[in-house]
């Protein structure tokens, strides 16, 4: 998906206030909070591979709107339909590829590609920032928008290339057809009987096993910390740099969690110590207010997604198929409640507080998980049925 980085000062430049722009943060994650559960039980039970299809598809209708009426009213429909295609996708194309790699044996190296994976998002985004300066100075923000339209066009035709995975598992309502090549297109389960059947048989998974739980609370806390990612240009710009060095200390950011994504699946005993020495880059890094601490962000923001990218892959190592998108969507729905406060905070906290200082905060948190992190072993147990 393609996120402009600079869309906060758009927003800022339209007269919406720092309150405003995190009220809107906020809609974009309670749109995927209310959507995220059923989408990944829908996931679960229809297909995953239609869902990945449609979910550029919402995220471009809003980016449109945006385009035709750049005003708080459509920024807030937009974050809407951004919510909803996040929700979308979210735990729908983790459950897919991690079911593929592992009908061809070759789950361990989920963790890797995740990563990977994650890291060419972020290339991608460093290509959108590099051509921020030169489409603004050729078409505005309005030009900008339309090429956010047409990449997440291309995202949803990219779709149609994914495989459609046979569910596999004892747990779920889907079965692969008789001569072993069922599609996941074919669908599952018997309408809402089988959704809740999904649904009861995934949230037994969460209750039962405690792992499950210590990894949904390290995902959701890691993101509650990486959704401050969406106020790095007011960062930025409270560091005194000029508008043209704005998007290259945003872009700096961009790299160090592009280089956290290609380093995921290495060093995953080193979670705890790793989340600590982010918490210090981060608090150090943000609180001198000079651009040069945007190096320190960048880094403690590369430990964060590397992180994520462990944490990600130890829940789908726990999950049976039939429920995997299920339950990942049910850590996705802790994520965006935990975003959601976070921007909640990061509202109530700007009346008082600079960016620069509401980072640093967030490094207390970061310390707390440093030490819950380090406690559970990291390995490839079973599932948990």
């Amino acid at each position: 998906m393609p996120f402009y980085p600079v869309y906060a000062l758009v927003f800022a430049d339209a007269g919406v206030s720092p309150a405003g722009i995190s009220a809107l943060f906020a809609l974009w994650s309670a749109a995927s909070f209310l959507v995220e559960i059923p989408s990944g039980v829908w996931a679960d039970v229809v297909s995953r591979r239609l869902l990945v299809i449609l979910a550029p598809l919402l995220e471009a209708a809003g980016y449109a709107l945006w385009i035709i009426v750049p005003e708080f009213w459509s920024f807030a429909a937009g974050f809407v339909l951004l919510g909803a295609g996040t929700a979308l996708r979210s735990g729908t194309l983790q459950a897919l590829v991690y079911a593929e790699l592992d009908r061809i044996g070759a789950a361990g190296a989920y963790a890797r590609l995740s990563g990977r994976a994650q890291a060419f998002g972020g290339a991608a985004e460093l290509f959108a920032t590099a051509l921020a300066a030169p489409l603004i100075a050729a078409g505005g923000n309005r030009l900008v928008g339309v090429c956010s339209v047409l990449a997440l066009l291309a995202c949803a035709a990219a779709g149609r290339a994914l495989p459609g995975t046979p569910r596999r598992g004892t747990c779920g309502p889907a079965e692969p057809a008789p001569d072993g090549q069922g599609s996941d297109d074919q669908g599952a389960g018997d309408g809402e009987r089988g959704q809740l059947a999904t649904l009861r048989t995934g949230l037994g998974v969460v209750r039962r096993s405690a792992v499950v739980r210590r990894v949904l609370l390290l995902t959701a806390t890691l993101t509650g910390v990486a959704a401050l990612d969406e106020y790095l240009p007011l960062l930025a710009r409270g560091t005194g740099a000029g508008q043209g060095l704005v998007p290259l200390l945003v872009l700096a950011v961009t790299a160090g969690s592009t280089v956290g994504g290609l380093l995921a699946g290495r060093g995953v005993r080193w979670l705890g110590p790793a989340l600590a020495a982010a918490a210090v880059l981060l608090a150090v890094g943000a609180g001198t207010g000079l651009p040069v601490g945007i190096v320190g962000v960048a880094a403690a923001f590369g430990i964060f997604y590397w992180a994520l990218a462990q944490a990600d892959a130890r829940l789908q190592d726990r999950v049976d198929d039939s429920v995997r998108a299920t339950v990942s969507s049910i850590s996705g729905a802790a994520m965006e409640a935990v975003a959601i406060l976070t921007f909640g905070l990061y509202a109530a906290g700007s009346a008082w507080l600079s960016p620069r200082w509401l980072f640093a905060a967030a490094a207390l948190p970061c310390l707390l998980l440093a030490v819950a992190a380090g406690r559970p072993p990291i390995g490839r147990p079973g599932p948990d049925r």
